[in-house]
């Protein structure tokens, strides 16, 4: 259940998103997905490639259709059929950065032009005097140099052009950033500058982020709650630290296990944990949501549930 004392600014409800033309082809990416995020907070989405965590922020942001379910920002629908006004509204609160920066970039524009898209879309500036100041004041905010606005992406290094793709969201004065792997395609030596940069502006402009990402290592860095998620549906959601000190689902267990140990004999001894989703006894015993703890909930069946309690009693003696 939300914290009463907790403004929510953003809420998933039973979201579904399918893909696929015909009815035959079609399969959920995403199904039944709830969670909502308290303003302000750094929410964590966590899962293997191809789990939908992309495809939930996609769906967010309004470039994934939904196949059911409803999306709530500050109250308002966002989902489906909007009016103009508030899909304007959206489009500059909710912002993504993209995973591949050089991907996600416009090799044949300049940074200048980059920067200001959104701001060319919505006319959010009332003069060429105003947008410059903008995107200096943007480009300055995620540590690069102003002149650098009359450069090509091309000329500079991965991070340099994720700042980019940060300043691009910045520009916009948005409420809510989705950040999308935003440093997996970075090399291991610039990836913690980017971590401290993210982490450095949520502080500073009070902004909220939804933080996708496969490495639990760097989400327990920069998240404060964390939703598991598996082939589409959240398996386990709680405080960071809360998961990591007691992971009740197998699921969450066996990404946890996989985490490096930086200490090459413990690393040795490790013993890896596999996920096999036919554990799970779901035709005679099907799952749902259960608050095994408080505000920690798993999806588990009956059974299940009893043995997860087990395990909180035995890690808390």
């Amino acid at each position: 259940m939300p914290n009463k004392d907790k403004e929510i600014l953003l809420e998933v409800k039973n979201l579904r998103v399918e893909f696929g033309k015909k009815k035959k082809n079609r399969f959920a990416a995403v199904n039944d997905v709830s969670f909502h995020i308290y303003k302000g907070e750094i929410f964590g989405l966590v899962g293997e490639s191809g789990s939908g965590k992309t495809t939930i922020g996609r769906a967010i942001i309004r470039l994934n259709e939904t196949s059911g379910g409803e999306i709530f920002f500050k109250g308002a629908k966002i989902n489906g059929k909007i009016d103009k006004a508030l899909d304007k509204e959206i489009t500059r609160k909710i912002q993504m950065i993209f995973q591949d920066p050089m991907a996600s970039l416009n090799e044949r524009a300049k940074v200048d032009y980059i920067v200001s898209e959104g701001l060319y879309n919505i006319k959010n500036y009332s003069n060429e005097e105003e947008r410059k100041a903008k995107v200096e004041k943007a480009l300055l905010d995620v540590g690069l140099l102003p002149e650098f606005a009359s450069r090509f992406p091309h000329e500079f290094s991965g991070g340099q052009r994720q700042r980019i793709g940060v300043a691009r969201s910045l520009i916009m004065e948005p409420e809510l950033i989705i950040a999308d792997e935003p440093i997996s395609a970075l090399d291991v030596s610039i990836r913690a500058q980017v971590l401290n940069l993210l982490s450095q502006l949520q502080k500073e402009k009070g902004l909220t982020y939804l933080f996708i990402a496969h490495d639990l290592s760097v989400v327990r860095f920069i998240t404060d709650r964390l939703a598991v998620i598996h082939k589409g549906k959240i398996v386990e959601m709680a405080d960071t630290e809360m998961i990591f000190e007691n992971p009740l689902h197998p699921y969450t267990r066996a990404l946890l296990s996989a985490i490096p140990i930086p200490d090459p004999r413990a690393e040795k001894k490790k013993i890896l944990e596999t996920y096999d989703f036919t554990m799970h006894d779901y035709e005679n015993n099907p799952p749902k949501w259960i608050e095994i703890e408080k505000d920690h909930y798993v999806l588990a069946n009956e059974a299940e549930a009893v043995e997860y309690r087990k395990i909180l009693e035995r890690n808390k003696k």
